[in-house]
């Protein structure tokens, strides 16, 4: 049986590149949740050919950042009471911290331990970043 009033709020995560709602799904540990999620994966999209969606049946705080760094093309999706309250549409966030590692093996993060993996956005239009501690490039495409 379907509960109706989860299908009246929540979060749809929405223009997710095909093939990448799996990936968003690991980093933002939606496993944990106890709530419904739907994934729906290749879509028909008239402006992107084919698109992933992921819908949880909850208002829950996502990492915005993360969401951006992932894929910025993503749309965000509040819905409330059946109605849409808030859409926000992304951007490559202008640092990210502990979502990648730094590949560098002489890099500090890679010889101590507890130090956060910081990266800031050096590049926008080729979506490099780069670490804040040895400036190693990691292209987000």
């Amino acid at each position: 049986m379907i509960n109706v009033d989860s299908l009246n709020r929540g979060v749809v995560i929405d223009h997710i590149h095909a093939g990448k709602a799996m990936e968003i799904y690991q980093y933002l540990d939606l496993g944990r949740l106890d709530c419904s999620i739907a994934i729906i994966k290749n879509a028909k999209s008239r402006k992107m050919g084919r698109k992933d969606i992921i819908k949880i049946d909850e208002n829950i705080d996502i990492n915005l950042d993360v969401l951006g760094f992932i894929d910025p093309d993503i749309s965000i999706n509040i819905i409330n009471e059946g109605g849409l309250i808030e859409k926000k549409k992304l951007k490559l966030p202008e640092q990210v911290t502990n979502v990648i590692k730094c590949k560098n093996p002489r890099c500090i993060t890679s010889i101590e331990q507890g130090i956060n993996h910081v990266f800031k956005l050096a590049d926008v239009q080729n979506g490099i970043y780069r670490c804040i501690y040895c400036e190693q490039e990691f292209q987000n495409k």
